[in-house]
């Protein structure tokens, strides 16, 4: 079923301005909520696909009640994202930050990066490839050379320097990818976001790291759609909650990551909290230096030194 950008303007405008703030009191008929149900539809199979991943039952029951709520709906659920964006959704009962960004980019775009994840079927450089002025060369140079494989961890790497220092990227470019992807992620955000966007501690996410390469034989594995020429079941992942963090780890699928053999070493974490939204971080082994031979979060090298340090001072002093 293909989703219709300009679904809202066949027939939802009259109700929008007739609510000013509350939605019509008469349901809509059931052909305009087809948007609702197809959306729920999804956030159903990301529950399925949770569970048989072996996601926190809080998790799953989540995206279950998200699905149900939508059904349930008697209007469009695209009239509350066209009027407040992504903080109407999360506005919205049972539907928190998380998933409140999970049914913006469905509504925007028709699909889902986290179910595309789930089964497997992640494609990076074509969500790169959505922002004007990357295509394909650009976007792969991109992925292969940063590990970014979102539109929001694209514009971290456009503030934080990265993306400056690849190859062709001058400032004139940044500013065009940042202006961009401003006007991309303005409605998916609920709120400014903070220059202090938090993060799990780096303590916690080299754990979820440890507990995933340490149970790589009794995790659950998917099917991934790259780089997979015998269609094999064969990538570990794990989903597991610490601090109030959601995480899900899986290796790096990437073509750097086959190009350099690393792909039993760089593991890809994503986390998600209810107040904050997805963010995504790379742990590999680091070679050379003060660091040499310990898992590394690529581009936080000083907290990681940090911590390892701070940890010898516990064991010096225990």
């Amino acid at each position: 079923m293909a989703i219709n950008p300009q679904h809202a303007k066949l027939g939802y405008d009259k109700a929008a301005n007739e609510s000013e703030g509350t939605m019509a009191a008469e349901p809509a008929p059931q052909d305009e909520l087809s948007e609702n149900r197809f959306i729920a539809d999804k956030l159903d199979e990301v529950a399925r696909l949770l569970d048989q991943q072996n996601a926190s039952l809080f998790r799953i029951r989540a995206y279950r009640d998200a699905a149900g709520y939508l059904r349930g709906l008697a209007y469009p659920v695209r009239l509350d994202y066209q009027r407040g964006g992504q903080r109407a959704l999360d506005d919205l009962p049972t539907i928190g930050q998380s998933i409140a960004a999970a049914i913006a980019e469905i509504l925007d775009t028709g699909a889902s990066s986290l179910l595309d994840r789930l089964r497997g079927a992640a494609d990076p450089e074509q969500v790169l490839q959505s922002v004007p002025m990357i295509g394909p060369v650009l976007a792969s140079h991109i992925h292969e050379e940063l590990g970014i494989e979102t539109l929001e961890a694209l514009e971290a790497a456009a503030y934080d320097g990265r993306l400056a220092a690849l190859k062709g990227m001058g400032p004139r470019r940044i500013e065009s990818l940042r202006h961009s992807l401003s006007e991309i992620l303005a409605r998916r955000r609920p709120r400014k976001v903070p220059q202090d966007r938090q993060q799990p501690a780096v303590a916690d996410i080299l754990a979820v790291d440890q507990a995933f390469r340490g149970n790589l034989d009794r995790l659950p594995t998917i099917k991934p759609r790259r780089f997979n020429p015998t269609g094999e079941t064969r990538l570990p992942i794990l989903h597991t909650e610490r601090e109030g963090w959601q995480f899900t780890a899986l290796f790096s699928n990437s073509p750097t990551a086959h190009r350099f053999a690393k792909t039993l070493n760089w593991v890809v974490i994503y986390f998600e909290r209810t107040d904050q939204p997805e963010g995504q971080v790379t742990v590999v082994t680091e070679y050379g230096g003060p660091l040499d031979g310990k898992r590394v979060i690529r581009g936080q090298e000083n907290a990681c030194k940090a911590y390892y340090e701070a940890q010898e001072q516990s064991r010096l002093h225990a």
